[in-house]
């Protein structure tokens, strides 16, 4: 803890959050956050445990892919105070359904790779891996534009 008015020196505060001193900066420059950092009589910052709780959130937020306008516009929900819980519930529920979103796709996707994992480990195990997934050679393109002649010389589709 700094000594000055027993605040957090913005070093702590990265050091607490994790977040890099820039990114600290950054956040406040863009309202970010919930109150005006004070100043100690030096000019540095002074945080509090509370903005370290909000840097926390805001962290997992944007882990989470939510934009920073996003949570800029739910700051400034908090910010204004009780009366607009609606509001922030509804900015929440839609962040919610994103994040599950792209965890379904994120399974789905896990699925496959893990379905192919599967398949490589039983060739390796069988001693028959080569040639997996190589590509077969194409023939060469028919010289009629998408036709091939049978024995008979008459066209059959491609």
């Amino acid at each position: 803890m700094s000594e000055e008015r027993g605040g957090l020196s913005i070093g702590e505060v990265a050091g607490m959050t994790g977040m890099s001193v820039d990114a600290l900066r950054f956040f406040e420059r863009e309202g970010l956050l919930l109150r005006e950092i004070p100043r100690s009589g030096g000019g540095r910052r002074v945080y509090e445990q509370a903005d370290v709780d909000w840097l926390l959130l805001c962290r997992r937020l944007r882990a989470s892919e939510m934009p920073i306008a996003v949570i800029r516009e739910f700051a400034a929900l908090v910010r204004s105070g009780p009366g607009n819980e609606a509001e922030r519930l509804a900015l929440l529920r839609a962040h919610e359904d994103a994040v599950r979103a792209r965890m379904d796709e994120l399974r789905a996707s896990l699925d496959v790779v893990h379905d192919k994992v599967v398949t490589y480990e039983r060739h390796l195990r069988e001693g028959t891996a080569a040639g997996l997934w190589s590509p077969a050679p194409s023939p060469p393109p028919s010289p009629r534009g998408g036709f091939t002649h049978g024995a008979d010389g008459r066209p059959r589709g491609a």
